[in-house]
């Protein structure tokens, strides 16, 4: 469906060389000429292109991408150890009063639009769940495909750790904030999830839209499909905006780096990895 990264892959850390937008007047932060990004691994394939191409244009400030988890990436902003915090969930009120604390107020960029897509293996004879069938099955309700009109199979539940926010996202809009079932499988990353739902035939997980495969099959929520006019106009019911956090109004390097995210082309970009563009 689309091209996956060797970042998106490992979720590791690589490191960029980028030049800063000399055609724009910009200079680099006053703190020297790095920028560190971490955080969601829903975003973390939108920083790594941004940061190709911005890299391709303009070469003097090594970015660092990594990825960990939205609640890692608010974390380290707060601790000082990354510039930029990708979140595929909104910052918490606690963790705007321990920055408050350190004297620091979070500046909050939405970057892009994402679907949280539901997927099953492709064998999977269901098309369609409900946003109650779909609580039903992530709270223990419900365990076998049998009871919401598939085969009799039980159901493998896969989901995220805690650290994720496409785990509070799914929590928020498909559970109403219940607790996932104890036995679910916990992943650490999309992929993860994308991987371990295509090699198992009873299993049911939730993806960001753009780590969807032909490797597994997308339901429609709700009888609303996951694309990104639903997810544009609200119709789909797991539809939520992605996130980059800095420490104040982004300044020097940052600012220009922001910026291209939010510039028509960045923005095209953010389509060409499969997630929803703002313009």
């Amino acid at each position: 469906m689309k091209r996956f990264s060797l970042l998106r892959q490992t979720g590791i850390m690589f490191i960029l060389t980028l030049v800063l937008a000399v055609a724009t007047g910009g200079s680099a932060d006053a703190a020297g000429n790095e920028l560190t990004i971490k955080g969601s691994t829903t975003v973390l394939p939108v920083a790594q292109v941004m940061a190709e191409v911005f890299m391709d244009r303009n070469p003097d400030v090594d970015i660092s991408v990594q990825g960990g988890g939205s609640g890692v990436g608010i974390a380290s902003l707060l601790d000082g150890t990354t510039d930029i915090a990708d979140s595929s969930r909104k910052i918490k009120d606690k963790e705007i009063a321990k920055a408050e604390e350190k004297g620091m107020t979070p500046h909050e960029i939405v970057i892009a639009m994402d679907g949280i897509a539901v997927i099953v293996h492709p064998s999977n004879i269901l098309s369609y769940l409900s946003k109650e069938q779909i609580k039903a099955i992530y709270t223990g309700k419900v365990s076998n495909w049998a009871e919401i009109g598939g085969e009799d199979r039980k159901i493998v539940v896969v989901s995220r750790d805690t650290s994720s926010g496409t785990f509070e996202a799914f929590e928020n809009l498909a559970l109403d904030k219940e607790k996932v079932r104890p036995d679910a499988l916990t992943t650490a990353s999309n992929q993860a999830v994308v991987m371990t739902v295509a090699s198992s035939p009873n299993a049911i997980g939730y993806a960001g839209l753009g780590y969807l495969t032909d490797k597994v099959k997308p339901l429609r929520v709700d009888e609303v499909e996951c694309t990104r006019e639903t997810i544009l106009s609200g119709a789909y019911p797991l539809s939520r905006p992605l996130f980059m956090y800095t420490k104040g109004e982004p300044e020097g390097g940052t600012k220009l780096f922001i910026d291209f995210i939010l510039s028509e082309e960045g923005q095209k970009l953010v389509d060409e990895e499969g997630f929803v563009g703002l313009k």
